[in-house]
């Protein structure tokens, strides 16, 4: 019997958001990778399983380990958020190929937006939403600041921020042009989440001296902190296009 390895998105971190799929598949599983924080929200999934922390390993290490692992049985990998967004496990499920299995989870946005209870586009208020993070921008002259992601009408979704965050506001409020709203979820899912609404102008005054990024931390891990940028974050939906689309789209055309 061949068995697999699942790559299950275990959302920002609160078990209830894990997919009936993917808790079917846990429970299958005697050998689960478990990133760091996870193992606690998620430890009645995880009673009497056999667990491993895959940061541990060297990657080719890890994928011994793994097809080892496999001749006694399937395999899961709790996967924050899911794969769609700056996941490190990439690499893994190449390595891996008809091996592995990738199943969908929550994302970090999806969870921000839902705790704002705001949608992140919103007809004549924010037309697009771009998802960035300075850590991925590269380095050098020619490279782009988050001032160049950010527009009047455009939602900004920036992943491990690694810049101060009056630096970073004084790129976004270039970019924007005007003072926008700006909200910083951090640790969403997890029992200690926090949600900060303010403004490019407030910002930094609302925060104060809190290091949410892990700037002045000594261990380099990117802390659990989203940063939502944009007017629809408190923007008021026009009931209009409520009627207009009700008797456009969707009520029912008999054309017969």
């Amino acid at each position: 019997m061949n068995y697999q390895v699942y790559f299950l998105g275990a959302g920002p971190g609160d078990p209830d958001l894990l997919t009936r799929r993917a808790e079917r598949l846990l429970k299958e599983c005697r050998v689960v990778y478990v990133p760091p924080l996870y193992d606690q929200p998620f430890a009645e999934f995880l009673d009497g399983k056999e667990l491993f922390v895959p940061f541990d390993f060297y990657f080719a290490d890890l994928i011994t380990l793994i097809k080892d692992q496999l001749v006694n049985g399937p395999i899961a990998f709790l996967v924050p958020g899911d794969l769609t967004f700056y996941s490190p496990f990439q690499a893994v499920v190449d390595a891996l190929g008809d091996l592995a299995v990738v199943v969908p989870g929550v994302g970090a946005a999806n969870a921000a937006s839902a705790l704002l209870k705001k949608t992140l586009d919103l007809p004549g208020v924010c037309s697009r939403a771009i998802l960035a993070s300075p850590r991925t921008l590269g380095e050098g002259p020619d490279a782009p600041t988050m001032g160049d992601f950010a527009a009047p009408g455009v939602s900004l979704l920036i992943y491990m921020n690694n810049i101060p965050l009056a630096e970073l506001v004084a790129q976004l409020r270039k970019g924007y042009g005007k003072d926008v709203p700006m909200a910083l979820a951090h640790r969403v899912g997890l029992p200690d989440e926090e949600i900060i609404v303010a403004t490019l102008d407030t910002i930094v005054e609302r925060v104060g001296p809190r290091d949410f990024f892990n700037l002045d931390s000594p261990n380099p891990r990117p802390a659990l902190t989203l940063l939502l940028v944009g007017e629809s974050l408190t923007a008021d939906a026009d009931p209009a296009w409520w009627d207009y689309r009700r008797d456009n789209i969707w009520k029912y055309q008999d054309n017969s």
